[in-house]
């Protein structure tokens, strides 16, 4: 049956990456530690020992990376702002140099006609305030909002989107829960208390944006829809328990001023009671929601798994080489939840992609990539879709523009639409990039090669 897939008019195409991720050169020009800068650093914790020491070394190739954009005919770039390289203690005196390659970046975007969205936290808080207890210290928000000030202040009008919080979820879970991500923490208690106050920083950080800004903010989640394994009780039960902890967890305080009622069940004693004046101050109005699709769950009830006593089944069916179901239709149910349970936020998709076998070298112009562009193919005509059943999507950012570090991963899994040499740095454009091109320039038609 022959489809159409042209988008909206104004339908905002890119690509997204994290500084820490590609930037390299971490410790330049006065900038100060991260947590990362530490972990990658901790015997055991990176797979090969790999650091972002390098990585993509885009803090000094960055403007043979916005060229390459340009080439792409990309609309937009999604990147991060490394918090320690504008304030090399986290809060107090800035740097200028740190500031400076944010400024020259945001230019080099413009000058080439791509659209700059920035991200003042992917993961990368500095090494000085996790000293002072990081995310669990309540004062992280107020630190937060100054150093989101800063760069309001330096780049808003240039900077028409702004997202606070990159995935709160995986701060959390990661890095104070299981301790598979900086700074490392294995800590029941803590996970909480992080999750609040990463709601509450983000809070903080879009009334200094009403102060000093005069376009768009919001905050970026990863979503995973969840379904049940059967229909029995306990299943849908676990269900409701794995849907509320990585998802509602997050966007319930934001839209509709409370958590979900399963988190105190989730976590038992450890969970805390919160003053109403932080519920109103995370219940911020917001411009647009980032959301994050990967992949799906499908869950059921399993009394040893804690926390959630939910544990996840595998399907028969294509899996990355992170081990996450290749399945389009969550997107569709993703969003067309969030229509309905949320009044239909205005939504960017700001990270979807998918790790599959590359090479480490290529041989000619394009390195073919047959799964990616399976997996990019039917996304996009997943969320088309959803914009079909009338759900707010503004934009799409393929995740990522670069193989990158993937952080405790290392560079052993390349997600990037663009092949990275990382011995010669070479970048080389994947039949996933040339496929996404055709998707850019035709506002969706070439879906329907």
């Amino acid at each position: 049956m022959d489809r159409t897939y042209e988008f909206p008019p104004g339908f905002l195409w890119g690509s997204a990456t994290s500084a820490y991720q590609i930037e390299g050169s971490p410790l330049a020009d006065g900038a100060g530690p991260s947590i990362w800068q530490r972990f990658v650093r901790t015997p055991g914790m990176v797979v090969n020992g790999d650091t972002g020491d390098v990585a993509c070394d885009h803090y000094r190739r960055y403007k043979d990376d916005v060229r390459l954009m340009r080439e792409l005919g990309l609309q937009a770039y999604r990147f991060s702002i490394a918090w320690a390289r504008v304030l090399p203690e986290g809060k107090g005196k800035v740097n200028p140099r740190g500031l400076d390659f944010y400024d020259r970046l945001v230019d080099e975007l413009l000058e080439n006609g791509i659209e700059p969205l920035a991200t003042l936290y992917h993961w990368d808080l500095p090494a000085a305030l996790d000293d002072r207890g990081g995310w669990l210290n309540p004062d992280v928000a107020n630190w937060f909002a100054d150093y989101a000030s800063v760069l309001y202040r330096k780049l808003d009008g240039r900077v028409k989107k702004w997202a606070t919080i990159n995935e709160p979820w995986v701060v959390s879970d990661g890095g104070y829960l299981h301790g598979a991500l900086a700074p490392g923490h294995r800590n029941r208690f803590e996970a909480p208390i992080t999750s609040h106050h990463l709601l509450r920083s983000h809070g903080m950080a879009v009334q200094a944006y009403r102060a000093e800004g005069r376009h768009e903010v919001g905050i970026v989640v990863n979503l995973e829809p969840k379904y049940a394994a059967s229909d029995s009780a306990e299943d849908r039960a676990a269900m409701q328990r794995a849907d509320a902890y990585m998802n509602r967890q997050y966007l319930d305080p934001v839209f509709l001023g409370r958590y979900p009622d399963e988190l105190r069940e989730i976590f038992g004693e450890a969970w805390p009671e919160w003053p109403d004046e932080d519920y109103a101050l995370i219940r911020q109005p917001i411009d647009f929601l980032g959301v994050n699709y990967y992949t799906r769950s499908v869950t059921r009830h399993d009394p040893a798994s804690w926390p959630l006593r939910a544990s996840a089944v595998r399907q028969d069916a294509t899996y990355s080489e992170t081990g996450w179901e290749v399945f389009p239709q969550g997107l569709t149910d993703t969003l067309v939840w969030l229509r309905d349970r949320y009044g239909n936020p205005q939504v960017v998709i700001t990270e979807n992609g998918s790790a599959f076998y590359d090479p480490p070298r290529v041989d000619g112009d394009t390195l073919a990539d047959p799964l990616r562009v399976d997996y990019l193919r039917r996304h996009l005509r997943a969320l088309h879709d959803a914009i079909n059943q009338g759900c707010d999507v503004r934009g799409y950012m393929a995740w990522s523009l670069l193989d990158n570090l993937e952080w405790s991963l290392g560079f052993s899994k390349r997600f990037g639409i663009v092949h990275v040499d990382f011995a010669t740095q070479e970048r080389t454009p994947k039949a996933s990039a040339r496929l996404y091109s055709r998707i850019v320039a035709t506002n969706g038609r070439a879906l329907e090669e």
